[in-house]
């Protein structure tokens, strides 16, 4: 069971009956489902081929601060990580769509700096009228949760990145389903070494999804 099956979830924020991206990032920016909104500068929805036409999806955790700032989804230190490691795997991000499971940033204060802080359950639960409306929007061929909070959210608490990453996953949201680390996890390595391994690892991950969709063009 994923977070979003919780029988005692708060009631969901309404969803456009109309949907369309448009409609969609109306909705969300009038969503007042948790208390994220009120400190957060505004809402991240996902950035990408919003035509029908992306094979790709890939979903992190939640905006960070230059995301919240920008109101686009990773394009701070994380989302250059992710974008070096999209060329090397031979992916255009322009072809994906990318997205978070939670579209505040959940932060505390630390002077004049705001530290990331990871979104609680009920975060997750009250996003995902939210995800769930992408992921029809988007209808991706294959889906790439990034960390353990999006593997989580979509495929249950069983799920472990050290185990379980790069491996394609039983779920009905895509043809392939798979899983990584978070790019802000390469950021955490103690030094060069590991973090080039760690780059290396979440790469050959990249690559794989990369292959599949090579042999497995939409018709």
């Amino acid at each position: 069971m994923s977070l979003f099956d919780d029988p005692g979830a708060p009631p969901p924020a309404p969803v456009p009956e109309r949907l369309s991206f448009q409609s969609l990032r109306q909705s969300i920016g009038d969503c007042r489902a948790c208390e994220l909104w009120e400190h957060a500068t505004q809402p991240v929805v996902g950035e990408g081929t919003t035509d029908g036409t992306a094979r790709l999806m890939l979903v992190g955790e939640q905006p960070g601060d230059r995301e919240d700032i920008e109101g686009l989804p990773f394009v701070g230190p994380a989302g250059r990580v992710l974008d070096r490691a999209l060329e090397r795997a031979g992916i255009e991000r322009r072809d994906a769509y990318v997205t978070n499971v939670v579209k505040h940033f959940r932060y505390k204060l630390r002077g004049k700096r705001r530290i990331h802080q990871t979104p609680e359950r009920a975060h997750i639960v009250a996003c995902r009228p939210w995800l769930d409306a992408e992921l029809a929007l988007v209808r991706p061929q294959a889906l790439v949760c990034l960390g353990a909070t999006a593997a989580q959210a979509l495929l249950g608490s069983h799920v472990r990145i050290g185990r379980d990453r790069g491996q394609p996953m039983d779920s009905s949201l895509a043809e392939l389903v798979t899983l990584t680390a978070h790019p802000s996890a390469i950021l955490r390595q103690r030094d060069d070494g590991e973090r080039e391994a760690a780059m290396d690892e979440f790469v050959a991950d990249l690559t794989r999804v990369a292959g599949w969709l090579a042999s497995n063009q939409r018709r």
